[in-house]
Parts: structure tokens; sequence; C-alpha cells
């Protein structure tokens, strides 16, 4: 089998490159780059006959999908503006694949993925992802479930790349219409920065104050396990927070035209490109993920809450930013693999929780040194 990983030597998906080649039984791991130079130096570091390189131009739709039809899977690792291209490059190729990140327009490829026989799951990292193995492990332990409150603490830079840099300002702007709860029956829209709370991170982590964040759980969950609530709410690193903060009550987040030095522009591009440029955008102290998932419902009529939260290695021992990194990327070529491999078995395009086996998921994570641990918490009224 060949799968083809699509901007695999990318900062994020160059490591999920190196698991497949690591972990993976394909018989041929192709790196899809534009970037042909960076492609062949990490075919070279991974040295393994299996990598090859070959260039792929996202924006050919046309060549997406002539190339697509080579492979049995495609692991998509490119900036989220080409979720949508390869999506469709996929099921018209009749290929099966995933990707790192989710475009609400996506779903409504399910029918058509259906109808080619093929799966197609999107946001496939650590959240979404295994914040969404999280939820359905919560849930399968459940006759009912309740509520479902998932938390994550992003720590990185806010500009290690330019997407993650996209990222990580729309998840703050104050147009984001994605930035929901869902309660009632109804999803409701929040702005930037509410609903803060605490939250106890595991590892150097710690407490944090998240917020709610515009994440594809709220939206999928409902009605993938049956949540009569769903919220998500994450941070970054204090001083990242402080500058989001500080854009938004500066109003720099404005796309209103503006003339700066003679050119035409809008604060947010202004922002955007010196946030890209400045050697300070990518530094911090701290490279790491954590995750805290708390699902609450009933089983045999009693109250039940299961928590769960992940440990992964420390930056020390996982190379710096790689302590970020990985934990998006391995769970990318994990889901990969588990289609490859057939443990895979539903049609559509799916969020995670419908397609993915948690205790499968979570072993092999485990494999990689990423630990998923839970506690079961149970209430009821002594008779």
């Amino acid at each position: 089998m060949r799968v083809l990983s699509l901007g695999g030597a990318g900062a994020v998906c160059r490591h999920a490159t190196k698991d497949l080649a690591e972990f993976s039984n394909f018989d041929e791991i192709v790196i899809g780059d534009y970037n042909t130079a960076a492609a062949e130096a990490l075919a070279a570091e991974i040295g393994d006959p299996r990598v090859k390189v070959l260039k792929v131009d996202a924006e050919d739709y046309d060549g997406l999908v002539r190339t697509f039809r080579d492979f049995d899977v495609i692991l998509n690792g490119l900036p989220w503006k080409y979720d949508m291209p390869v999506t469709r490059a996929c099921i018209e190729a009749g290929v099966s694949g995933l990707d790192v990140s989710t475009e609400e327009d996506q779903w409504d490829l399910d029918e058509a993925a259906r109808e080619k026989g093929i799966v197609f799951i999107p946001g496939v990292g650590a959240t979404p992802g295994i914040t969404n193995a999280m939820a359905r492990r919560g849930a399968d332990l459940m006759d009912e479930v309740d509520e479902i409150q998932i938390n994550f603490a992003a720590f990185r830079c806010p500009a290690p790349a330019p997407g993650l840099l996209i990222t990580f300002l729309w998840e703050f702007h104050p147009q984001t219409e994605e930035r929901t709860y869902y309660r009632d029956g109804a999803f409701h829209w929040v702005g930037p920065f509410e609903g803060l709370k605490k939250v106890t991170f595991p590892g150097p982590i710690g407490e944090q104050e998240v917020c709610y964040i515009p994440h594809p759980e709220t939206r999928t969950m409902p009605k993938s396990l049956g949540a009569k609530a769903v919220s998500v709410r994450g941070c970054f690193p204090p001083h990242a927070m402080r500058l989001a903060k500080a854009m938004l009550e500066s109003g720099l987040y404005s796309e209103e035209p503006l003339t700066v030095h003679g050119v035409e522009t809008t604060a947010f591009d202004t922002m955007y490109q010196l946030l890209l440029a400045l050697p300070e955008s990518k530094e911090t102290p701290l490279w790491a993920y954590g995750l805290v998932v708390e699902v609450f419902g009933r089983r045999d009529g009693r109250e039940v809450k299961v928590r769960l939260w992940n440990r992964h290695p420390p930056m020390e021992e996982w190379g710096g930013p790689a302590a970020y990194y990985k934990n998006i990327a391995i769970p990318l070529s994990i889901g990969a693999q588990m289609i490859g491999r057939g443990d895979v078995t539903v049609k559509g395009v799916v969020p995670p929780e419908t397609a993915i086996d948690p205790l499968v998921f979570f072993a092999e994570l485990r494999k990689r040194g990423i630990e998923i641990h839970e506690t079961v918490e149970e209430h009821h009224v002594i008779q």
C-alpha cells in the first residue's frame, strides 16, 4: 500500500512522515510537497528506502486528483485553506484520507464520499483529534451523555509557521462565526475571551485560564455522541494570550482598508506579516500540549463523570518544538495507519469520534510516549 504525506516536509507534518516511517507497514511513503528540497532533505534524514519524494502543487486541483489515484491513503498536513480541495480531490479520486484541520463545509461532502465508498476524517490532531477520542471513550462508558467539556493548552509560540499563526489569530478574531458552545438544543455564539475558567493541565503547563475557542468538536458531538451540551475552551502560553488580547483591545484585528507608508493594507494583515517576520514571535519558554476532557452523564441510573487527560515526554526529551508538533502529527499518522489497516470501517466524511476506536488509538499513542489517563466517578443517593 502507498500513502501520500501531503505537505509532509512542513513544520508539523514532517513528524507525521517520520512516524509513518518508524511505525507503519506501508510499502511506500511518499512526501508530497511543493518544496522538494525540504522533502529530499527529510527523506535523507529518515533514511528509509520506502520514503520517496513527489512534487505536488496544491493549487492545481486536477493535478491533485490525478496524483491521489496512485495512492491508497492521503494524509493531508497542508494549511487549512486546502482542506476543501483535498477532500473533494480524495472523493473524486476514490481514495480515503484524513487531515489535521477542519473546514465547516467538509461535512457537506459526506454523502458524496459514502457513494464513492471512501472515508475522509477531518481534524485528526491533538484537538480536534485526541480530544475526540477522549470524548468518545467517556461517552462509551455511559448510557446517556449530558455534557462534554473539552479543554486544551497549546503551548507554542504564536508564529512557528504561517498556517499556525493564522490558526492562532483566527481563534481570537472578533468576527469568527464558529466560536460557539452547544446547550439546550442550540449553538450559542460567544466573543473572544468569554467563558473564562481555570483548568489544571498535566506536567509543566499546570493551572491555566482558558476561554471559549472555535473548534469542530462543538459542532459534531451533539449528533455523534448525543451530548446535550458541548464546549471547547483553550489557551496558549500566557505571553501569547496577552498578545491576542492586546490586539483585540487595540483594534488590530480590523480588516478595514488603511494606508501605511503609501501601501494599502489592513491592521490585521499588517500584524500578520509583522508577527511572521519577528524572531520573538517564534520563541516560547515551554513547548507542550495539555488536554483535559470531562464527560458527564448517567449509567445504570447513576450519575457518572469521566475525566481524561494526556501526558507526553517533556521538551527536553522530545527536542524543543517537537514536544508541541508531535502531539498533532503523531495522531495524524496513526489515523492514516488505521485507515490503511482497515481499522476504520465507516464511510463518508466523518469526525474522529465516529471513525476511530479510542482504545486502539490510545494504545498506538502509548507506543509513541503519549499516555491517556482517566478517572471515573459515580454518584448516587444511598437508598
